[in-house]
């Protein structure tokens, strides 16, 4: 029996990394919900913070993706307190009250965000390794991150404390994009389509690197979500998620060791666009 899956916020970037990788496999059956509705997809049109209409999707799912929510940095509180706090204790109780099994997170790499920031500019110049794993102190750098901080918290409170869910997975997820610019240089060639940098210059090389030193591939985020449903061993984990390269500011080991991920992308690794 393939394990039936709810992603909330089914159609950002987290959510369509997964349809694309990750649809067509025989293990899942997917429930969309999102608060558009979808051209291609049938889907539960609802908005987490509105604890009634999503409550009836999580009847008989396995596991929940949460992935809906503000996802600027720039969120003010108001925004912030609506989708990613008062909304995911929606997601949290309502999988509790169905039993789901398994919730998996998308939190951030903001939620670390103040290290890296202390590191900056010279911190992706030098292929050294990472500087910050999971252990390092939560050092959110805005309300957003705040949101994602407490999302992972509300996690352990909800598998310690509740019935459900048994398990939970947090990723902090590095800088996913995109599929037309899915690439480290992606980010950058954005900008020389729209006339703003040219490529070759300062600003673009600059943030190239940048981009090399957070990158997370969409199907290395696939690969990570495929790998949480299927695990059942961790009860409260948090992971980073990004893929490979020697800039990566965040280490992968925990990931490369619980989860047994390898990711599939190598920042260093991707031939520059022309």
């Amino acid at each position: 029996m393939p394990t039936n899956v709810l992603l909330t916020g089914a159609f950002g970037r987290v959510g369509t990394a997964i349809i694309d990788n990750l649809a067509d496999r025989e293990a899942y059956d997917f429930t969309y919900l999102d608060r558009e509705p979808h051209p291609e997809y049938d889907a539960v049109v609802a908005d987490v913070a509105d604890a009634d209409a999503i409550r009836p999707a999580f009847e008989g799912q396995d596991a929940v993706v949460h992935l809906a929510g503000n996802p600027h940095t720039s969120a003010e509180w108001p925004e912030v307190r609506e989708s990613n706090v008062e909304g995911t204790y929606n997601v949290f109780d309502a999988a509790c009250d169905a039993g789901v099994e398994s919730v998996l997170f998308a939190s951030t790499n903001h939620v670390q965000g103040l290290s890296r920031q202390e590191r900056e500019p010279d911190l992706y110049d030098e292929p050294s390794g990472p500087v910050v794993d999971e252990s390092d102190p939560v050092r959110p750098n805005s309300l957003y991150a705040v949101s994602k901080s407490f999302g992972e918290d509300l996690g352990r409170y909800y598998v310690e404390c509740e019935p459900a869910p048994a398990r939970f997975y947090a990723f902090r997820i590095g800088w996913l994009l995109d599929r037309e610019d899915d690439s480290p240089y992606g980010p950058a060639e954005r900008r020389v389509a729209e006339g703003r940098i040219e490529r070759g210059s300062e600003e673009y090389e600059r943030l190239v690197t940048v981009c090399k030193g957070m990158w997370c591939s969409r199907r290395d985020m696939a690969q990570l979500v495929d790998l949480a449903l299927e695990d059942e061993s961790v009860t409260w984990e948090v992971f980073n998620a990004r893929s490979a390269g020697d800039r990566g500011w965040q280490s992968i080991e925990k990931a490369r060791e619980v989860l047994g991920y390898e990711p599939q992308d190598d920042a260093e690794a991707v031939e520059p666009p022309g």
